[in-house]
């Protein structure tokens, strides 16, 4: 490919590319798990396959005078077993390197990607073509007519969708958010993270949301929050324990791009009294639908993109642009308790199911973050957590156990 072509890159990516750290790599993995063991072999032969379906991966991140971007690179991604931390660094400035990384362990199949270059609905479309292609490898013949892409054109893949469906230029009024509730304690030295995979029934689960009237997403919201606050000491109920939830713009805007086009809502609780599951999971689920009307999802997407068009912002020199993300950003993460991204029930078409025995998740994060993922009859939630108290964590899957749920948690471990 060379590097012919250039490509600007989105305004989340901006952020991300200001934000990298060793701790919080901004780096996010997919994970597929097989029936069978992988062969390495194959899985090379089907990963160099799909890029040529998706050469949008096929990109080195540069360093320009007013902002980053991506230019085509002749790189090639090497398949290997897995022994490196999940979600590891994946953008270092000056050294070339890809901007992922796809790796085997046993069953299953990695993705690790820089959120730079997607968001989690174009790496999932992405780790799809890539296990498409090892099953065609693996048995020849049986997915000659099964297609799991969007078949959209290279120009709508790369598309920045952001840019694209920007309603307006006027900076709308953006109301302050109060400092939530952080777990805190002594954070896992040599910049750590731990990971939990954490496995249930979706026959278990789904009653007890329809019970209490509500979303899975906002009856798991509500119990993470009721974690949090098992953590809490006294003298910190004034703050509100506030949950950040990704939200996929494609379900509002007609886009097919494989890059980030996402927005987050935060919905925020404050235990100055007695509540109740029910009550919470219900107060929860009426404020997660309040703000994701397509009026205000909308509102809050232009609020962000309005500042590529303030011209002050756009001459000034891109190491200042990204001590100016930094700060804001850090002081956004203030108002965030955790981060819970719901990616939804996964359908690949049949045959390959048959192949397939579940997928799963993790994101980077400097506190705490959740992916939930269904497929078939299970539910896989993926924690990466930045500290060394594990408590939240073992207070939600009491939460779930007590009530009646069959839980398995598997853990990753780390250097004390």
């Amino acid at each position: 490919m060379g590097s012919a072509n250039w490509y600007k890159i989105d305004n989340v990516a901006k952020v991300f590319l200001a934000t990298v750290g060793k701790r919080d790599t901004r780096s996010f993995r997919l994970s597929c798990t097989l029936t069978e063991d992988v062969d390495p072999e194959l899985l090379q032969q089907a990963v160099n396959s799909a890029i040529e379906d998706r050469p949008q991966v096929q990109v080195r991140i540069r360093r320009g005078f007013f902002w980053h971007y991506m230019e085509d690179t002749d790189l090639m991604p090497v398949v290997k077993e897995e022994d490196d931390r999940i979600c590891p660094l994946l953008y270092v400035p000056s050294k070339t390197m890809l901007h992922y990384q796809v790796t085997y362990f046993g069953k299953r199949i990695n993705l690790d990607i820089s959120h730079v270059l997607a968001d989690g609905t174009g790496a999932m479309e992405f780790l799809n073509i890539i296990v498409l292609e090892y099953l065609r490898r693996k048995y020849p013949g049986e997915f000659a007519d099964v297609t799991v892409h969007s078949g959209a054109s290279e120009g709508d893949l790369r598309q920045d969708s952001y840019r694209q469906f920007f309603g307006g230029k006027n900076l709308p009024h953006v109301s302050a958010r109060t400092k939530a509730y952080h777990p805190g304690g002594l954070k896992l030295p040599y910049h750590q993270l731990q990971f939990f995979e954490i496995h249930m029934p979706t026959a278990q689960i789904l009653p007890r949301a329809k019970e209490l009237n509500v979303s899975l997403t906002s009856y798991r919201g509500a119990l993470w929050m009721l974690a949090l606050r098992g953590e809490m000491p006294s003298r910190k109920s004034h703050l509100p324990v506030t949950i950040s939830l990704p939200v996929n713009l494609r379900n509002y805007f007609p886009s097919k791009t494989t890059r980030n086009f996402f927005n987050s809502v935060n919905v925020s609780h404050v235990f100055d009294s007695e509540i109740t599951l029910e009550e919470l999971a219900a107060e929860f689920d009426a404020s997660l639908k309040s703000q994701l009307t397509e009026e205000n999802v909308k509102k809050q997407m232009d609020t962000f993109e309005t500042m590529e068009y303030v011209a002050p912002v756009r001459v000034v020199p891109l190491f200042i642009k990204q001590w100016v993300v930094r700060h804001f950003t850090k002081k956004a993460n203030r108002k965030v308790s955790m981060t819970f991204s719901n990616m939804g029930v996964q359908k690949p078409p049949k045959s390959m199911g048959e192949h397939i025995e579940n997928y799963s998740g993790f994101c980077s994060t400097n506190t705490l973050f959740s992916t939930m993922f269904g497929y078939e009859d299970r539910l896989t939630l993926g924690v990466s957590s930045a500290y060394m108290n594990t408590g939240v964590v073992k207070k939600f899957v009491r939460f779930l156990s007590a009530s009646g749920v069959d839980i398995t948690v598997c853990a990753t471990e780390v250097i004390r």
